[in-house]
């Protein structure tokens, strides 16, 4: 399963969050720096209204939702490359990390303990950039050295791989992350080894005071972000109240609907934050769904059929001899697979198909 994990500075509100994807008491959530230090990690299920509405529609006995890991990790503070506060381990931990929630504290509150003494989200970003950038650079840097004197291996790679090495550190010596530059797949290929922390795609969550909610976007403090982000590749910005979100499994369902809408929002920012997670990750859905069980399947973007009926089993990808397709909208509109057979919707996609978000599939194999 592929994880994520929650960085920032000490006190953003980390650990509230955490505890809210997660809906535990897992971690510590305190008014003090570093009152996390060893990870916290949970399973979070995605939020996918689809899924409830296919298995209303076959009148599913179970239902499996898709899921990624969330990681709480360490705040960092300026000189964390050099070692300061729980800086080795802060970035150890993001080494075991597939992608990176940025979570920037865009709220007041003197009763928080701020380690810089100010609310400032885009310094706070600038010291985190700074800080990953500098430890990406001494790798950088180690790997180049090596080249130098030949201890790298020689190969048809060689000359791509120095290139890159030379492009990497021209960045980085600007403090600047590597995601924030467009890179060719088969660049980061060659750039996978060295599991560069700003290679790792980012997205950023501004964590504001309840009652800024409503403004989303227009709150001065994310319009820094925004500006401060504009130009850079692969970027998004969700907005969200930590506190908030640990509170609203407090309530009943309709209590929290009823909650969110006075507070002039439409959905909780931590069900907007796990799909933006999702994404993120580079993961997909698809479905199936009867009687017995209705599941959301996760897959990579660009999976061809015979990848995603691995999924569920070995035997079903190497059997394989194809796939019986329909989108959400179309199961969602004639209800089952019979009725879309008989309207002349259902598809057949063999080996070549890239399953696409939100296929509802059954697979034929033989093995």
């Amino acid at each position: 399963m592929l994880r994520a994990g929650i960085v920032g500075l000490p006190n953003v509100g980390k650990s509230t969050l955490f505890n809210a994807l997660t809906q535990s008491r897992k971690a510590e959530a305190a008014n003090y720096p570093f009152c996390t230090i060893a990870p916290n990690v949970g399973v979070v299920e995605v939020p996918d209204r689809r899924l409830s509405r296919l298995a209303e529609l076959s009148r599913s006995r179970k239902v499996v939702p898709a899921a990624i890991e969330i990681v709480d990790i360490a705040g960092l503070v300026a000189g964390a490359s050099k070692g300061e506060g729980l800086g080795n381990q802060f970035l150890a931990h993001i080494r075991e990390v597939d992608a990176v929630i940025h979570l920037v504290r865009c709220f007041e509150g003197a009763e928080v303990h701020h380690v810089a003494g100010s609310i400032d989200p885009v310094r706070d970003i600038e010291i985190i950039h700074t800080e990953l950038a500098l430890a990406d650079l001494a790798t950088v840097e180690r790997q180049r050295e090596k080249s130098r004197k030949g201890q790298l291996r020689a190969d048809s790679r060689a000359p791509l791989r120095n290139e890159l090495l030379d492009k990497a550190a021209r960045i980085l010596d600007r403090g600047t992350p590597l995601f924030s530059e467009s890179w060719t797949p088969e660049e980061r290929e060659a750039l996978r080894p060295l599991n560069l922390l700003t290679m790792k795609p980012t997205l950023y969550a501004c964590n504001v005071a309840e009652e800024e909610l409503a403004r989303g976007t227009k709150n001065p403090r994310v319009e820094a972000v925004l500006r401060f982000l504009e130009g850079r590749a692969e970027t998004e910005i969700v907005v969200l109240s930590s506190q908030l979100e640990a509170e609203l499994p407090n309530l009943l369902p309709e209590e929290r609907r009823a909650y969110l809408e006075a507070l002039g929002v439409s959905e909780s920012g931590v069900e907007s934050l796990i799909r933006a997670t999702y994404r993120l990750l580079g993961l997909r859905t698809y479905f199936t769904t009867g009687e017995k069980e209705t599941r959301a399947w996760t897959i990579r973007a660009g999976d061809r059929a015979p990848q995603a009926a691995g999924v569920i089993h070995s035997d079903f990808e190497r059997g394989f001899i194809a796939a019986e397709c329909a989108s959400f909208e179309d199961m969602e509109r004639f209800g089952s697979f019979p009725r879309l057979r008989e309207a002349g919707k259902l598809r057949v996609e063999g080996k070549d198909y890239v399953v696409e978000d939100g296929d509802v599939l059954e697979f034929r194999f033989n093995v």
